[in-house]
């Protein structure tokens, strides 16, 4: 920094605040200064800069240990957004989303110094380990419970399951199964408030719910069952991969889509406008989702954040070919 300073003809407590993107210095010395860094060849020390002011610019993430098209894509998303601005993201992933797994990650991040954690939370259990445990640093949850008043980003599923189901309603079936996801998660529970107060708005009758898990494998006997109702004119299945079990039981036992019976997915995994036929599904924005929980990590970095925020974004519904008016 001293090299930089007497290059720039500034002193180091100048270069000090160029680098802390102080906002009382002069966008010519501003310059000036970036011009000596580039012709010395400097970079700053993360380490020391993590000792002197007590935090780095390192954002640590606990999320579960799952391929699950969801949480990848937010965790995805969020690394792309934190780099863009400057972070680095160290990924602590836990087996199972308890108190002591989400403890020992919360403790191995902060031993790390970082500057703030990130939580993608999808399930009862890790945000009843949230509310009991003290992260000492910022925190913001991502697919959390908005009950617990916390710093809060996401989906809101119940308008997606909504759309999806007022969608095949709109579409002529007097009603809509729905397969859905484990119990346990915010997203599944979510949806199956959607689809039901869509039908309970059109009047329309409110089928068993046929509850699975997030597999392929899980759509697929969900779809066995379906397909051997002849009354099962449209299903919204809680996500995609769900969809495609389904579609391949109905196939198999000669039930056309959508001729015979519509399906709507949710999440637009990028093989959704491959199956067969292309499936219509809700999209969340897992971008948006991503810049605004580094906003109100930064937010809170920064001291501009009084109160716990919470930010609930739309998605949207993507009509490919899985959807048609039921057979009269």
């Amino acid at each position: 920094m001293v090299d930089v300073a007497r290059l720039a003809g500034v002193s180091h407590q100048t270069v000090s605040r160029v680098l802390n993107g102080h906002p009382n210095v002069r966008e010519q010395t501003r310059l000036r200064v970036r011009a000596a860094m580039e012709e010395l060849g400097y970079r700053p020390n993360a380490a020391a800069r993590a000792l002197v002011t007590g935090r780095s610019q390192l954002i640590g993430v606990v999320a579960q240990n799952s391929t699950l098209y969801g949480p990848s894509s937010l965790l995805a998303a969020f690394e792309l957004a934190a780099s863009a601005a400057g972070f680095a993201v160290s990924v602590r992933r836990v087996r199972e989303l308890d108190r002591s797994s989400i403890e020992a990650a919360l403790e191995q991040h902060r031993n790390q110094r970082v500057a703030g954690i990130v939580a993608i939370a999808p399930t009862a259990s890790a945000n009843e380990a949230l509310a009991t445990v003290s992260a000492g640093v910022p925190l913001v949850t991502i697919d959390g419970d908005p009950e617990r008043g916390a710093p809060l980003v996401t989906v809101d599923q119940e308008a997606g399951a909504y759309a999806a189901t007022k969608h095949l309603l709109d579409a002529g079936h007097a009603t809509v199964w729905h397969v859905s996801g484990p119990a346990d998660w915010f997203d599944a529970d979510g949806r199956v408030r959607g689809w039901r107060r869509a039908l309970d708005e059109a009047g329309a009758e409110v089928p068993p719910l046929a509850a699975a898990d997030w597999s392929a494998a899980a759509g697929y006997r969900a779809g066995q069952m379906l397909a051997r109702m002849p009354e099962v004119t449209a299903v919204f299945a809680a996500n995609d991969h769900l969809a495609l079990g389904i579609l391949r039981a109905l196939s198999e036992r000669g039930r056309s889509v959508p001729d015979d019976v519509s399906v709507v997915g949710f999440d637009d995994v990028p093989e959704a406008e491959f199956f067969i036929p292309p499936l219509t599904t809700i999209r969340p924005d897992f971008d948006a989702v991503a810049a605004e929980t580094l906003g109100l990590l930064l937010a809170q970095l920064s001291g501009t954040q009084a109160a716990p925020v919470q930010r609930t974004l739309v998605p949207e519904l993507v009509e490919r070919r899985s959807v048609a008016p039921p057979q009269r």
